[in-house]
């Protein structure tokens, strides 16, 4: 595929998940929104690593470790979301002010 194609790709993805992210009030909304963010990341580490240094894997490399990072944080931020629910009965961003007390 042409370099542009993938880019564009990515920063349509990009966009998507910061609106998401901007708009969303449900957490777990958030929590995909993000999800998108890195994905979007992933694909631009691929795409520049073979476009630029085919021979070498840091991209691909690096991009494995961000799919490492981004599972062990949705296992977290799901258990926090089903702690709040479980008290509040809601995952509404704007009611969760667990932390305050």
């Amino acid at each position: 595929m042409i370099l542009e194609h993938i880019l564009v790709l990515s920063s349509f993805l990009f966009c998507i998940g910061i609106y998401g992210l901007i708009t969303s009030r449900n957490m777990v909304r958030a929590l995909m929104c993000l999800e998108l963010l890195l994905n979007a990341v992933n694909i631009n580490l691929v795409t520049f690593s073979d476009f630029f240094d085919s021979r070498q894997l840091k991209g691909n490399i690096f991009s494995i470790f961000v799919i490492a990072i981004a599972a062990a944080e949705a296992a977290v931020g799901l258990a926090i979301i089903s702690s709040i629910y479980r008290n509040r009965k809601s995952t509404r961003i704007n009611q969760a002010n667990l932390l305050n007390k």
